[in-house]
């Protein structure tokens, strides 16, 4: 009796196993799935250039450049403690940027549909020699979205980073 116990308890937890095994992915899901990868790549290139652009636009004090980024509901964070800007309130500030030179690296892009992406990067910012302090390090965060053909940066998150 106590074998036949063992036996039927094996069977069950073998089609209990197979049972929550995952079917296998059809072959056109696994090319959708390819063409998947090399979209979001294509995707995060985008991206890059687009990053590349605001910050020379910062760096040179580009208004025009930096607003043509920018979506109009803007908003961002920096880690200077001034709280939240807007739109017309981050434009006017690249006047007082004093940002010499840049590093970019880490992209990481989060696709958050068709027409939204989180991007998350760091920077590490080189300031001219008189500056009191010659260079920070920043964790990024920008959301990305697509409006009217257009990706416009919605929000911006700086965090420093020791």
């Amino acid at each position: 009796m106590r074998d036949c116990i063992v036996v039927v308890c094996i069977v069950w937890l073998t089609s209990l196993a197979l049972a929550q095994e995952p079917a296998m992915p059809p072959k056109s899901g696994e090319s959708r799935q390819s063409g998947s990868v090399s979209a979001d790549s294509g995707r995060k290139d985008m991206f890059e250039a687009k990053i590349k652009v605001e910050w020379e636009a910062l760096k040179n004090k580009d208004k025009k450049g930096y607003a043509e980024l920018l979506a109009d509901d803007y908003e961002g964070v920096e880690v200077d403690g001034r709280g939240e800007r807007n739109k017309i309130q981050s434009v006017n500030e690249l006047a007082e940027q004093n940002v010499a030179n840049y590093t970019l690296w880490g992209y990481k892009l989060i696709p958050l549909g068709p027409d939204a992406a989180l991007v998350i990067y760091e920077s590490t910012m080189q300031f001219p020699p008189k500056a009191q302090i010659r260079y920070s390090r920043v964790y990024i965060s920008e959301l990305w979205v697509k409006r009217a053909g257009q990706w416009k940066e919605l929000h911006y998150q700086e965090t420093r980073v020791k």
